[in-house]
Formats: C-alpha cells, structure tokens, sequence
C-alpha cells in the first residue's frame, strides 16, 4: 500500500472507532445505537466509494496523459 492510502485508511478506521465509542457512551437506549451506528456506516461506505471513484478518474486521467506523452515520443 501507498503511504497516503495507508493514512486515508487509519484516518477512517480512527474515526469509525471514536464514533462507535461515542455512540456506546452515550445514553441512547440499544435500538437507537444500532440505528445510529448502522447509519454512521453505511455513510462512510457511501463517502468512501466516492472518494475511491474520484481516485479511480484522476488515476485513469493520469493513465491517458502517460499514454499521449509515449505516443508523443514513439512518433
């Protein structure tokens, strides 16, 4: 793994655990910890797979230019 891929990662897995601990300390009965914490997860997938999907583009964008520079040389 690339180093910033390794700090995105323990930056989300840290803040997944501060929130459930948050969310355990807190006073809310058990059914709505469930309910907070199953949608405190599910966001994070959604802003994950956007941030991965963004990646993906700018990796493919940077892909293209390679392609056109190689081009650009073999020519």
């Amino acid at each position: 793994m690339k180093k910033e891929t390794k700090i995105i990662v323990g930056v989300l897995a840290g803040a997944a655990l501060g929130a459930t601990i948050a969310l355990a300390l807190s006073s809310d009965s058990t059914n709505d910890l469930k309910g907070k914490v199953s949608d405190f997860f599910a966001d994070l997938l959604d802003a994950s797979k956007d941030k991965l999907a963004g990646l993906a583009d700018k990796a493919s964008g940077v892909a293209d230019k390679v392609k056109d520079k190689i081009a650009e040389v073999n020519a």
